[in-house]
């Protein structure tokens, strides 16, 4: 028999006031309205959230936050697959309803059901980067003896680009590079060759990732590069932007400063920010 929940009208969220810096423009709002539910959607207790860079480009009035892990509390009546009481994981597309909030409505084909053996806050931390690596990887061909470069390796996406290329599309060496305090994460990952780019001179990495990244590349290989919309790339390197079916599974990496408490969303995006993370950055508990 599924459960009962009590949802209330109103719910504390973290939300965009107006365009500007993070920790200038995103104010808690005690008295934020809870989503309705719609058609195909369910209302989920969002316990667990992640941050990925495209939050700081919200709209004024919006809700951070793509990634979740929750409990369903409320699904419309056409929803078939998941039913009240379930615990979940996935992500939200809304341009406003976010995940930085103790509630949020879900279309159902964007959820998974949790993992038993992963806590909230690890659940959380896999649903967008695990599609944009895998979606990524496929999208390039990578397949068994072919050779995979991860630029910031110890990013989110990158932490899962290294275990997928490794696991799941059998390439003959993984390489990826990060500063160096991050080089014995990407070795832990699979990572057979893990370089220091403040070392290496791949005249300026971080600044023109695409371009230098054609240049190493051999003939007939290809390069991703992850949501940059608009942005003409040197062929043979093109754009990939995640969608969700909610599927695939890795070591989640959970960046060590965290999870943060809800309350320190602020902090959590400023540590985002700073490219020190190694992982995922998370946010948990949500009250």
């Amino acid at each position: 028999m599924a459960a009962n929940f009590v949802i209330p009208t109103e719910m504390k969220a973290w939300v965009y006031r107006e365009h500007g810096d993070v920790a200038s423009v995103l104010r808690l709002d005690p008295e934020f309205e809870v989503p309705k539910v719609q058609e195909s959607q369910v209302l989920v207790k969002v316990l667990a959230a992640a941050l990925n860079p495209v939050d700081t480009m919200r709209e004024n009035a919006a809700v951070p936050g793509y990634d979740l892990a929750g409990i369903v509390v409320k699904a419309a009546r056409n929803v078939k697959k998941l039913k009240v009481g379930e615990e979940v994981r996935g992500f939200t597309l809304h341009a406003s309803n976010g995940t930085l909030a103790e509630y949020t409505a879900v279309e159902e084909s964007l959820l998974a059901l949790k993992p038993k053996k992963l806590s909230f806050e690890e659940a959380a931390s896999q649903p967008a980067v695990i599609q944009i690596a895998y979606g990524g990887l496929e999208k390039a061909g990578l397949s068994p003896g072919k050779s995979l470069l991860v630029l910031g390796g110890a990013s989110g996406v990158g932490t899962l680009a290294i275990q997928l290329g490794n696991e799941v599309f059998g390439a003959s060496r993984v390489a990826a590079t990060s500063s160096t305090g991050k080089l014995d994460l990407l070795k832990s990952l699979g990572a057979e060759l893990a370089i220091d780019y403040t070392k290496v001179n791949f005249e300026d990495l971080q600044k023109r990732q695409s371009e230098q990244a054609v240049k190493a590349i051999k003939l007939g290989g290809s390069v991703v590069t992850i949501g940059e919309h608009g942005k003409t790339k040197p062929p043979p390197a093109f754009s990939f932007v995640a969608t969700s079916d909610g599927s695939t599974l890795a070591k989640p990496v959970i960046d060590p400063k965290g999870p943060f408490p809800f309350s320190q969303a602020i902090e959590a995006f400023s540590h985002l920010q700073s490219c020190w993370a190694a992982g995922k950055v998370v946010i948990h508990p949500i009250p």
